[in-house]
């Protein structure tokens, strides 16, 4: 049994390489940065890795890859379940709110060690119908061994099992009246009808065939990837993404392109970028988001096999007879919409257009109107509108944008986590710790004493010259670079040195001084 299952984790690990590994949304490889783990209310998000965001009303949850956040009153209190006996240090991949019973679902994952390498691992849902009160876990959907067959309409059959949590990671979760979906990398698609008790594994069109129907007659094996059951590879049996139209029509996205249902999953047809006039971008298709104003589908397409795929927006207002491209070779990873206005996070920054595409705007800058804290990145994960208010989830924390936000205008404020200082002047840290300039930004935490008070940064090589002055004489401290309000401040250094050039790797240390408290002194790994 333990060589077939190393056997099945190698073939897996092969397939991930070959065809996804590097198209995967790089907020999933789990980057522990020093974060806080409170579990109850606090000023900011657990995390600064926010990957999707549902707003509910006065409700805001996100998913982020230290579990999940909540907050009812705009953000300025926060509730973190990191730690919690339902999520302990599990990510979240995916979140979902059951509009038809109240329940707020949560799927989470982490990194495992096995004998072919550290494999994303599928672990589950959690869900909740009080505020996180209270949590019940759903084990991650697997088959047994013995489930080799499917029946489908009038035939029956060859499937691969899928017996490991390994690359079973479930990406999006969608609801339809009591029914719960679920899209999983080799899971694919399953459903279940009793609250995750149990689970069907869903058949879509094979990668040859552009529809299927339960009377069709038919003879393909269920599986993403070719071995000893299946000698054929199905990239559209890889999910990632839902869309609920209502409780028939709903759109599943795939590696292999885009599937429509209107008969609650039964029936389906296949758009891809080879099959249709006006096709999508790419078949691999990361997000799906229906926007019920104006009936249109919005996805996040990327190339996945041909070589004339490409990343885009792709978009239909006609049900996926016809899709229009726009944000050509932008890498999206998710949608929020509220009547004609749409924000699409991506990894070049966050776009909005109410125009359906024709022009779209960035917000520019993100600086806290308070602390002037900026937001130092141009990845976005996720956006959600909350009336005249909108929230951005990133790579480096969360931001809000309050008052006339049409265009980009209002007040952001931002929310940055970290690791309290363990006193109040004579510690400070940085993170992430080892660092590597060309992926990250180093933040580097201190205190004031809760003063405001002139700062001086400067970096040294292990030779104790100075590489870079990071600031001069900067007003810090109440409130300026103040997080999560405390006395704890911070800044940035971008890996650079005086002449603009990254500095090779090696061991480096930062000297601060603030005012007139006594110089504290720290090291850093530079690691590229």
């Amino acid at each position: 049994m333990k060589f077939k299952l190393n056997l099945l984790l190698l073939v897996l690990l092969i397939f991930m390489k070959v065809l996804y590994s590097q198209k995967l949304p790089k907020t999933f490889y789990l980057n522990r940065d020093k974060k806080i783990t409170k579990t109850s209310a606090y000023s900011v998000p657990n995390s600064n890795g926010i990957t999707d965001i549902i707003v509910m009303g006065d409700t805001v949850w996100l998913g982020t890859d230290e579990g999940v956040s909540l907050t009812t009153d705009s953000g300025n209190s926060w509730t973190n379940f990191t730690g919690t006996s339902a999520f302990g240090s599990e990510g979240v991949s995916a979140i979902g709110y059951n509009k038809y019973n109240g329940i707020f679902f949560a799927a989470t994952l982490h990194n495992e060690n096995t004998s072919s390498g550290s494999l994303l691992t599928g672990s589950g849902l959690r869900y909740t119908s009080n505020y996180g009160r209270t949590w019940t876990t759903i084990p991650q959907p697997l088959d047994a061994d013995s489930d080799s067959v499917v029946v489908y309409g009038i035939d029956t059959l060859k499937a691969l099992p899928q017996p490991v949590p390994e690359q079973n990671v479930i990406w999006s979760i969608a609801f339809t009246p009591n029914t719960i979906w679920v899209a999983a990398f080799t899971g694919g698609l399953r459903k279940s009808s009793n609250m995750g008790k149990t689970w069907q594994r869903v058949i879509l069109p094979p990668d040859n065939m552009d529809s299927i129907n339960p009377t069709d007659t038919l003879n393909f094996c269920y599986a993403p990837y070719s071995n000893s059951i299946c000698n054929a590879s199905n990239n559209n049996f890889v999910a990632y993404s839902i869309a609920v139209v209502d409780s028939l029509t709903l759109y599943v996205g795939t590696a292999g392109g885009i599937n429509k249902s209107t008969d609650g999953g039964v029936s389906w047809i296949k758009f891809n970028h080879i099959n249709q006039t006006n096709p999508i971008s790419g078949d691999y298709v990361v997000k799906l988001t229906y926007n019920y104003f104006d009936g249109i589908l919005w996805a996040a397409t990327r190339q996945a096999v041909d070589e004339t795929e490409f990343k885009a927006v792709s978009y239909s207002n006609d049900g996926g007879l016809n899709w229009h491209l726009t944000l050509l070779n932008r890498t999206i990873e998710n949608f929020c919409v509220q009547t004609n206005r749409v924000i699409a996070a991506a990894d070049e920054g966050a776009f909005m257009t109410a125009d359906n595409g024709l022009n779209w705007i960035t917000p520019g800058t993100i600086m806290d109107a308070n602390s002037g804290i900026t937001l130092n990145t141009s990845s976005f994960y996720s956006a959600g509108f909350q009336g005249s208010n909108i929230w951005l989830g990133s790579s480096e924390g969360l931001a809000e944008l309050t008052g006339n936000t049409s265009e980009w205008n209002g007040t952001w404020k931002t929310f940055v986590a970290s690791q309290p200082l363990s006193s109040s002047s004579s510690n400070t840290y940085a993170y992430p710790n080892p660092f590597n300039p060309n992926t990250d930004i180093l933040k580097i935490k201190y205190s004031t004493n809760g003063n405001s008070v002139p700062v001086t940064i400067r970096i040294f090589d292990f030779s104790m010259h100075i590489v870079r002055t990071v600031i001069q004489s900067a007003q810090r401290g109440n409130p300026t670079h103040v997080v999560d309000n405390s006395s704890g401040t911070i800044d940035y250094w971008d890996g650079k040195n005086d002449r603009g050039g990254i500095v090779p790797n090696g061991v480096y240390f930062y000297r601060i001084d603030a005012g007139s408290l006594k110089p504290v002194y720290s090291k850093i790994l530079v690691l590229h």
